[in-house]
């Protein structure tokens, strides 16, 4: 709970400072609308987090969510039927990217900022390829539903957020979280205490990969369909994941903290926006973020290492 206080504290100051300059968003619609515009960031967040912590990156996420909605929108084509199967083919398609990112992460011991990047070209290599840059088709409204809708005064966007940060911190608590944590805290350590590194590694990109396709399905719900819908996002997942406390090197962070991360990376770009300030800041903004971040995780190492010496 420590971990999380700075950037609980952060996220507040910044709501506070969006409700002085728009009153609106303390009305409980106003602050739903902000969750439900946040969730498939947070839910991304929380899939790179588990990549993090083991010690690994996953730069192929933005990319994926591309694929799957450009996906979604050709084969459903706005026929209502074929609803319910491209969904479940589009989160098959999320494990099955996790299982490759991992698999030739850990067996062929390519790093995974390289697996990553790697996948992430090819997957925006075929999206070009199969849409000329144009992407076709439509999405139905039964899919729509989930990015836009409401299930009575409650969007399903942040009743499925709620699912996934439920998930996240059971997972994080069991006996699976323990040793994904000691294999981004110690490899060698934890493969020698029984550990199945890889094993652990790649489970933690199959989680990522279907974080992925749960964002894409709201995000193509609430976006629509562009062949830019995904961009950049992979970014944004790890400052947020950063922004949360979350060490780059594994081993470190709270789930909670990342999910809160993404958050008030969203409640910061709102801000900046309500005051008229360029969107595309937001790139230098992130920049800034994990430099930052980065920096001072390295200052304070020496001296956890002075204090254990």
């Amino acid at each position: 709970m420590r971990r999380t206080l700075p950037i609980l504290a952060v996220l507040t100051v910044l709501l506070v400072a969006i409700a002085a300059a728009n009153p609106l968003f303390l009305e409980p619609a106003g602050f739903l609308a902000f969750v439900k515009r946040a969730a498939p960031l947070v839910i991304l967040a929380a899939g790179q987090y588990f990549v993090i912590v083991s010690g690994e990156f996953d730069l192929s996420v933005g990319s994926l969510v591309t694929v799957e909605v450009v996906v979604a929108a050709r084969l459903i084509d706005g026929e209502e039927a074929a609803t319910w199967w491209v969904l479940l083919l589009l989160i098959a398609i999320g494990l099955l990217v996790g299982l490759v990112n991992g698999v030739i992460t850990t067996a062929l011991r390519v790093p995974s900022f390289i697996t990553t990047l790697g996948m992430m070209l090819i997957l925006s290599g075929a999206v070009f390829l199969w849409t000329g840059g144009a992407p076709r088709g439509a999405l139905s409204e039964g899919f729509r539903a989930f990015g836009r809708g409401n299930l009575g005064p409650i969007p399903w966007s942040v009743l499925i957020l709620v699912v996934v940060a439920g998930a996240g911190i059971a997972l994080m608590r069991s006996d699976f979280g323990k040793r994904l944590m000691a294999t981004g805290d110690n490899e060698r350590a934890a493969a020698l205490s029984g550990i199945g590194v890889h094993r652990m590694r790649i489970l933690a990109f199959v989680i990522s990969g279907l974080a992925a396709a749960v964002a894409a399905i709201l995000l193509g719900g609430f976006a629509g369909v562009s062949a830019q819908v995904g961009q950049g996002l992979e970014f944004s997942a790890i400052t947020a994941v950063v922004l949360g406390g979350v060490a780059l090197g594994g081993g470190r962070g709270s789930i909670v903290a990342a999910m809160a991360g993404a958050l008030t990376l969203e409640a910061l770009f709102t801000l900046l926006n309500l005051y008229g300030i360029s969107g595309a800041l937001e790139y230098t903004v992130q920049g800034v973020i994990i430099i930052a971040a980065v920096a001072a995780g390295a200052l304070r190492l020496p001296f956890r290492l002075r204090v254990s010496t």
